[in-house]
């Protein structure tokens, strides 16, 4: 593929250098030089195209809410979507001076995201896959698929039990929360982009996980990926984001360890699946 001349042609504008960025598992993804601001393309293999559809989505309701936070979409044609940069190093590659200030900015715009109300929880592609009416029935869902699969992909059979067991106790939780939200689902730190002279977070990108769901899966997402139990990530969190339930938090972060112990053992990565189980085990005792 030209993708210089694919950004003449689409954007009326002269493309420079072309650099093949890193990052793109499901699209490849390219940095466009111009004369002006530089440009995003992803190009999508035929199978993936419906990635291509939710991605123009998810950043069409974005908009609204965090429209300067987020990629514009420039162009949309077949298999290829051209967006605005946004500028920045993702947080996960810097070291801020203050782990709180920085904490509270996500918080802050992650609330924001959380404004963005939907009509049934589900999986979000251009529409909500699946979609049921309530919490309850949806993270019962959930978790029944992740423990099956993590029972046969091979899981330890002691920690399964007592996966199941904590879930069985503590599903009441779900009903706590009554409208689902759209949720980035992947908000951590590799896709936050930050200036590392201001310290101000630029925005974030990659709404490929997106979800309709209680924002507090969210949340504790972040929290289980990034924040861990540092305590300054975490009181930044709530500068930003307000108090949450705490309850409803471990339980989530429990569902988002077995997700990705799942996900690794699918694929064959099985460095990290030692110590998930031994996250796993942790949350459980909660």
């Amino acid at each position: 593929m030209d993708v210089a001349q694919l950004v003449r042609d689409a954007m009326g504008v002269e493309a420079g250098e072309v650099v093949e960025r890193t990052g793109g598992q499901l699209s490849t993804v390219y940095e466009v030089r111009t004369a002006g601001d530089p440009l995003i393309v992803k190009a999508y293999a035929p199978e993936w195209r419906w990635k291509q559809a939710k991605e123009v989505h998810v950043y069409g309701m974005l908009e609204p809410e965090v429209g300067g936070s987020i990629p514009r979409v420039l162009h949309v044609g077949d298999g290829v979507t051209i967006l605005s940069k946004i500028d920045g190093e993702p947080l996960s590659q810097v070291e801020p001076p203050r782990w709180r200030a920085m904490y509270a900015q996500l918080g802050e715009l992650l609330r924001r995201v959380h404004r963005i109300g939907q009509p049934a929880y589900g999986y979000l592609t251009d529409q909500i896959l699946d979609p049921l009416p309530d919490n309850d029935q949806y993270m019962r869902r959930q978790f029944a698929k992740k423990l099956g699969e993590f029972e046969q992909l091979g899981g330890d059979h002691e920690l399964h039990a007592q996966i199941t067991a904590h879930v069985e106790k503590k599903q009441y939780l779900f009903a706590d929360n009554r409208a689902a939200v759209l949720c980035h689902n992947d908000f951590h730190e590799g896709n936050i982009l930050v200036d590392p002279d201001t310290w101000r977070v630029n925005g974030f990108i990659d709404v490929e996980n997106a979800i309709a769901a209680d924002p507090l899966v969210d949340l504790a997402k972040t929290i289980q990926y990034s924040a861990h139990d540092n305590a300054q990530k975490l009181a930044g969190l709530t500068d930003g984001y307000g108090a949450v339930a705490g309850d409803r938090i471990d339980l989530y972060r429990l569902y988002h360890s077995l997700e990705l112990w799942d996900w690794f053992k699918s694929i064959g990565e099985t460095t990290y699946l030692d110590s998930i189980a031994q996250d796993l085990a942790k949350l459980v005792e909660r």
